[in-house]
């Protein structure tokens, strides 16, 4: 479709686009006469997280979620009742008018939906801010209205933390009077049973320990050296380390090894028979028998070591016993003690822990603070919510112009008609020869010569 075409089916079709622009016109110039005007007005409520009673370690999406039930009191109906209580005798301009209800319960339920439908609570974008909004027919009721919201929510989260507090602090009250009667009664045991048994201090406890873990030392000592000497008397006298590393030993070793090499290097030329090697065969002789002797003194050493050991160990073992015996006796009654010691101190704590946490909840019982700070109280907006009735009536016209526009060419989709001579030739893709004026044009009664003839590339007139 080209120019042409298209400023044929509006010259056709005027009247209807018109018609359209008119009433899509005539409609919003209505509607901006007839809208009520509402005002919008805002208080700011800082949530602070960083707060003694919320604690500073909310991960995203803890955070997250504890602003959504912040959200949910400030729209719940304990606060819009509480601002119905702070707005009775001066209600907003038509909000008491046309009950459903005839009973004053059913009316007071109808005021809080009402005022809960102009209710709008969102939370800042990437902050703690939470902007409590109400709308209202006039700017001081939009700002009044929205004031009481805020302050009702920050009273009513202060109810749900300090009324809890009071009830909990009449139950913690009880509870310590409990701990100090249990605590009065577990030292009133300990008490008795040190006159009873005579335990004043535990010196002789701790001594007695200390001498049974002196002969278990020893014991052990001995035990060590005993099953050293054992393992020594089953070895080869050779390995011990005694026999290895004594100084005579080794001597006499070296001079057999030394005179055993010059038996050797000298037996060749002088034969066994020979005077010097007679002696030296003797001498030989000498240092083996010494070799021998000393190494049978070092495990006769060896094995007396041992005896002494067995004894050692067997007296040892018996005085363990009877320290031992010793020992329980006397922690016979000092687990007694222990034991009692051990409840008064678990009273003594429960004690302690019942009365910390009776006085925090008395503490939060009467604080008045909470972690929510209103910023800024709702001022009285100066500008009516939604567009100017210019603005309005503007945007209805230029949407009424394209509708105009898109009825007219769809009226003509559906009902073609051919308006030009481009429409023929799109219609039939043939040549046109020649126009006919109207019937309706005044110059159609014209001879011939207002006759036009068109011809198509490449044909002729006949």
């Amino acid at each position: 479709m080209n120019l042409h075409q298209f400023l044929s089916i509006l010259r056709a079709r005027w009247l209807t686009a018109l018609l359209v622009f008119t009433l899509v016109v005539a409609a919003a110039v209505a509607y901006a006469m007839l809208r009520p005007t509402d005002y919008t007005a805002r208080a700011p409520v800082l949530v602070d997280v960083n707060a003694s009673d919320v604690g500073g370690g909310y991960s995203p999406a803890m955070l997250s979620s504890y602003i959504a039930t912040q959200i949910d009191i400030a729209r719940s109906d304990r606060v819009t009742e509480r601002v119905l209580g702070m707005l009775q005798g001066n209600l907003p301009e038509g909000l008491d008018q046309s009950f459903r209800s005839t009973t004053p319960e059913g009316q007071r339920r109808e005021l809080v939906e009402r005022l809960q439908e102009r209710l709008s609570v969102r939370p800042a974008r990437e902050s703690n801010i939470i902007s409590i909004a109400w709308t209202g027919s006039n700017p001081a009721d939009a700002a009044r209205v929205a004031n009481a919201f805020a302050q009702a929510y920050v009273d009513t989260a202060l109810e749900l933390k300090t009324n809890p507090a009071r009830q909990e602090s009449v139950w913690f009250d009880e509870q310590v009077k409990a701990a100090r009667q249990k605590l009065e009664q577990a030292q009133l045991k300990l008490s008795e049973f040190q006159q009873r048994a005579g335990i004043v201090g535990e010196e002789v406890a701790d001594h007695e320990m200390a001498r049974l873990t002196t002969l278990s030392t020893q014991l052990a000592q001995v035990q060590a050296m005993t099953t050293d000497s054992l393992s020594k008397r089953g070895a080869s006298l050779n390995s011990v380390a005694e026999v290895m590393q004594s100084p005579l030993v080794n001597g006499l070793k070296a001079d057999i090894n030394r005179l055993e090499a010059q038996i050797e290097q000298r037996g060749a030329s002088w034969g066994p028979r020979h005077p010097q090697m007679i002696q030296m065969q003797a001498e030989l002789q000498s240092l083996r028998s010494r070799l021998a002797t000393e190494t049978s003194r070092i495990g006769t050493s060896i094995d007396t070591s041992y005896e002494t050991g067995r004894a050692r160990e067997r007296e040892l073992q018996a005085a363990l016993n009877a320290q031992r015996a010793r020992v329980l006796a006397v922690n016979k009654d000092r687990g007694m003690l222990a034991l009692l010691r051990q409840d008064v101190q678990t009273a003594q704590q429960a004690y302690n822990q019942v009365s910390e946490n009776s006085a925090k909840v008395r503490l939060q019982s009467l604080t008045t603070m909470t972690n929510l700070r209103p910023l800024a109280p709702a001022v009285e907006p100066t500008d009516p919510i939604g567009p100017s009735k210019r603005a309005t009536v503007g945007i209805a016209a230029g949407a009424g112009l394209i509708l105009a526009l898109a009825i007219a060419l769809l009226l003509e989709l559906l009902n073609r008609r051919v308006r030009s001579v481009d429409d023929i030739v799109m219609a039939t893709h043939l040549p046109v020869l020649g126009t006919v004026p109207a019937a309706s044009n005044r110059f159609a009664a014209l001879p011939m010569a207002r006759q036009r003839l068109a011809y198509s590339p490449g044909s002729s007139a006949t």
